[in-house]
């Protein structure tokens, strides 16, 4: 596989933590979110001469794999037809609140990935990212082969996306764990064995939901094996969707 370019779309703490791992990597990286090129002129400068700026329509056009780095109840925003053809990685995560919530999720009827390849039609999403966080990329990626490289899952129906994906992410330095198509992706998402705490483990006791969250996003990265990847999604049993505050 040529270095891809890296397309991404939302520049939050997602967005910013995949850009940087990806610069350092040696990938290059076209950036966008919903305000405009001139307001990424800070992050562009912090991650060197592999970023450029851009519209999400010029990010999608310019990248070879983009990573939708949105918050899920603005996926519609995102520019299909650009996309048309591409790898998009999602990596969100349902949050119903008091302004949006879909009740096909709410009822398991669809899984969050579905709902974002529904807009989608025509681009192949791969479900990866959404159960570790940015620090935790920058702590435990490693060369291939390393006793302590970590793994990570991905969930996708189109077969070469998910090779595309896994290779991708060997560049990160980070293995793939295939755990088949999209409509099983809820086996790594929130209130689920895999979702984010293997990869920093136990927390400590009696912290409420903002510091948990928090601490979470600032804790050190523990590894995680392919194998711990595998039997923790098989030990998962499903619940209501989405994480809740």
């Amino acid at each position: 596989m040529a270095t891809p370019v890296l397309g991404i779309i939302g520049t939050g703490m997602v967005g910013a933590g995949v850009a940087r791992r990806a610069t350092d990597a040696g990938l290059d990286v076209v950036l966008s979110n919903s305000r405009g090129p001139d307001t990424l002129t800070g992050l562009v400068s912090a991650l060197g001469g592999r970023a450029r700026a851009a519209t999400p329509a010029e990010t999608a056009r310019a990248a070879d794999v983009v990573l939708a780095a949105v918050p899920l109840s603005a996926h519609e925003l995102l520019p299909r037809a650009e996309l048309a053809g591409k790898t998009v990685i999602d990596p969100t995560n349902y949050v119903p609140t008091s302004h949006w919530r879909s009740p096909e999720l709410d009822s398991n009827e669809l899984t969050s990935s579905e709902l974002v390849q529904r807009h989608l039609a025509d681009a192949h999403v791969v479900k990866a990212l959404h159960n570790v966080g940015p620090r935790q990329l920058l702590d435990l990626h490693r060369p291939a082969g390393a006793a302590d490289r970590t793994a990570l899952p991905v969930h996708a129906d189109d077969p070469a996306a998910k090779a595309v994906v896994s290779e991708l992410f060997d560049v990160l330095g980070f293995d793939a764990v295939d755990l088949g198509p999209l409509a099983g992706s809820w086996r790594s998402e929130p209130n689920t064995p895999l979702y984010a705490f293997p990869y920093v483990g136990e927390p400590p006791a009696g912290l409420a939901v903002p510091e948990l969250v928090a601490w979470v996003q600032n804790a050190p990265g523990v590894p995680v094996s392919a194998a711990q990847v595998t039997e923790l999604a098989e030990a998962a049993v499903r619940g209501p969707a989405g994480f809740r505050y």
